[in-house]
């Protein structure tokens, strides 16, 4: 009896070695298209409220539905991002093909505070500043290139999840080794997450940029399409934000003179861009997860490095999904191992 458990738990890890290397093997072909399932997954569980009750209320072919979801995201989510992303890649072309012109004014505030106040605050770290702004533009548009690729990708995916909705769900709740409690726990934390990486962190880049974009019309700022652009992603870095973009453009433009411009865009990055971040996340308190800022720093580290300007949202969302995962190993085996 013995060496039979014995004989079962070694063909079970020999059989589960295996899978996971082939697992690791089929992982390792698609590595190129893990950006197009991830956002596949995404607009998938954003979507599932939609596609239930099209199912309930309208009794809809799946296929329908996922023709109308794929159309709907295009026109709301992806049209406006590749309006934004065009109007800027003149702007980006022209930065990579020379990167000094960006920098003319930062050379010249530090110029300005060394004359006045003898003080070298810009010199002495531009070059490395050049040179990674040089290496981050340049990464962008490589991953610009395989962009349209992705989307098409995406799409496919999405389609035949939705086809398969329903029984996509009943799959993974039978294949994986957990009780349907913990994967209750694991689908509402999965809708939270995603809600919060993939819904709230854009909207908060939107509303910066949007105001950002007020700020620096009012103020006269020049290229204030692309710096609103910058000041609404500077938004994910916690502590400084925003105030990483106006607060340098506000002393810029108090040392050259400009003196009401630059106490107005200070005195409107401070109330009104620091009170928007608050009030959106007020506003959607009920459906967002608390996410550490651990996790948002880390993911998009990792994002970019990855997965090129879609891991400031893929980056974050991957090390929640993992914490998740832990959670739940947590609670279905080593929780049971100390109570028993």
């Amino acid at each position: 009896m013995t060496n039979n458990k014995t004989d079962f738990t070694v063909n079970r890890y020999f059989f589960l070695c295996i899978i996971i290397i082939f697992a690791g093997l089929l992982m390792w072909s698609l590595l190129d298209f893990f950006t197009a399932f991830l956002s596949a997954l995404m607009f998938y569980v954003l979507s599932k409220p939609s596609i239930d009750f099209l199912l309930k209320r309208f009794k809809l072919k799946k296929g329908f539905i996922a023709i109308l979801i794929i159309v709907v995201s295009f026109f709301i989510i992806l049209l406006p991002i590749g309006l934004v992303a065009t109007m800027l890649y003149g702007k980006i072309i022209s930065v990579s093909q020379n990167p000094a012109a960006l920098f003319k004014p930062i050379k010249h505030f530090g110029e300005i505070v060394q004359k006045r106040y003898n003080i070298n605050i810009v010199n002495s770290s531009i070059s490395g500043i050049q040179d990674f702004a040089t290496s981050f533009v340049s990464s962008i548009l490589n991953s610009s290139i395989n962009f349209f690729t992705t989307i098409g990708m995406m799409y496919f995916f999405l389609y035949f999840m939705i086809v398969s909705t329903n029984r996509l769900e009943a799959s993974v709740m039978f294949y994986l080794p957990f009780k349907r409690s913990q994967m209750k726990i694991f689908g509402n934390e999965l809708k939270m997450q995603t809600f919060s990486n993939a819904v709230v962190v854009p909207l908060i880049i939107v509303a910066h940029g949007f105001l950002a974009f007020i700020a620096y019309l009012i103020s006269d700022v020049s290229d204030p399409g692309f710096w609103c652009v910058i000041t609404g992603f500077s938004s994910i870095i916690p502590i400084v934000g925003t105030s990483l973009i106006w607060l340098p453009i506000s002393l810029y433009l108090l040392v050259q003179g400009h003196t009401w411009q630059g106490l107005f865009l200070m005195g409107w990055g401070i109330i009104i861009i620091g009170a928007s971040d608050n009030l959106i996340r007020f506003l959607l308190a009920k459906k967002m997860a608390d996410i550490h800022p651990i996790v948002t720093v880390l993911g998009v580290i990792i994002g970019l490095r990855y997965f090129g300007l879609t891991g400031l949202i893929f980056g974050p969302l991957i090390i929640s999904y993992f914490l998740i995962l832990i959670r739940i190993y947590y609670l279905e085996y080593h929780k049971n191992v100390k109570n028993k």
